[in-house]
């Protein structure tokens, strides 16, 4: 229990962060995963447009601090490759 008002501050703070962060996260994976679906059905159209869409999202959860910039990149470039695979 937070024992000073600026402890007590900092709680809200970070109750407040952590479901902005949540929130975030969600729709980062929510975006993956269609892009997931559109692979594993094999439809290089659909793919390559989902994969424009989650592109951004991933790059946007790396400036916030929701992954490190090098696992948004790798994510991306192993997504990109299998997008690619696509015949």
């Amino acid at each position: 229990m937070a024992n000073t008002k600026s402890a007590q501050k900092m709680v809200r703070k970070l109750k407040k962060r952590t479901e902005i962060n949540g929130a975030r996260r969600s729709r980062m994976r929510t975006f993956v995963r269609r892009l997931e679906d559109a692979i594993k059905a094999g439809d290089k159209g659909a793919a390559q447009e989902a994969f424009q869409a989650a592109q951004p999202e991933i790059m946007r959860a790396a400036q916030k601090g929701i992954l490190h910039k090098n696992t948004a990149s790798r994510k991306i470039s192993r997504l990109a490759s299998r997008v690619k695979a696509i015949a």
